[in-house]
């Protein structure tokens, strides 16, 4: 029997890179944040803070990606808490996109057009090729990590990890979770199974 009361999770998308910034699919590949990353990850800490008296009393969860510590790191450090205090959990990397990693999706779309239709018609169901991971199983991945959580707690994460979060937690069509926008520097509030930006 699950319980209709679920710890309140902030989530925050680790902020941007290069890659982000040249429309690179990044999946797992491990990329720092660049310089407007890090200011995202110090606003993303300045808007916990004004959303919590506490923050002191939250955990914090962080995917072991370079990306998502640095961006912790930050935030934690820009609210006075220690910097390297939270955990990592390997549940939270990112999807990984196979051998499209490092393409943007015009690329992709040039040199496998027929691959890339596919994804389009299903983005949810469907896996790229070379060990990609779909939307589906990254879904799969997160769902045992939502159902360990024992109290409120601050995840810095990825954006198919906060659509997956969407679709599992808060009941988001598979459909539209696959294509919503996940901002960087702001704090998505999952409460229940209601969601909103901060």
């Amino acid at each position: 029997m699950v319980s209709a009361s679920r710890p309140k999770i902030y989530f925050i998308r680790h902020g941007e890179t290069d890659w982000n910034l040249e429309g690179r699919l990044q999946g797992q590949k491990d990329i720092p944040l660049n310089d407007l990353g890090r200011v995202q990850a110090e606003e993303a800490g300045r808007r916990l803070q004004a959303l919590v008296p506490q923050p002191e009393d939250l955990d914090y969860v962080a995917s072991p990606m370079l990306r998502t510590r640095e961006t912790m790191e930050i935030l934690r450090g820009a609210i006075g808490l220690y910097p390297d205090y939270y955990r990592l959990d390997e549940r939270l990397v990112e999807l990984t996109f196979g051998v499209w990693e490092g393409l943007t999706w015009k690329e992709v779309r040039k040199t496998e057009p027929v691959l890339a239709a596919a994804r389009e018609r299903d983005k949810w169901g469907y896996a790229p090729p070379g060990g990609g991971e779909s939307y589906a199983m990254l879904a799969d991945r997160v769902r045992p990590f939502l159902a360990d959580l024992t109290r409120d707690t601050v995840v810095v994460a990825h954006g198919g990890v906060a659509r997956a979060f969407l679709s599992v937690a808060c009941g988001v069509s598979t459909r539209h979770a696959a294509g919503i926008d996940i901002w960087q520097g702001k704090v998505l509030v999952i409460e229940n199974r209601n969601h909103r930006w901060a």
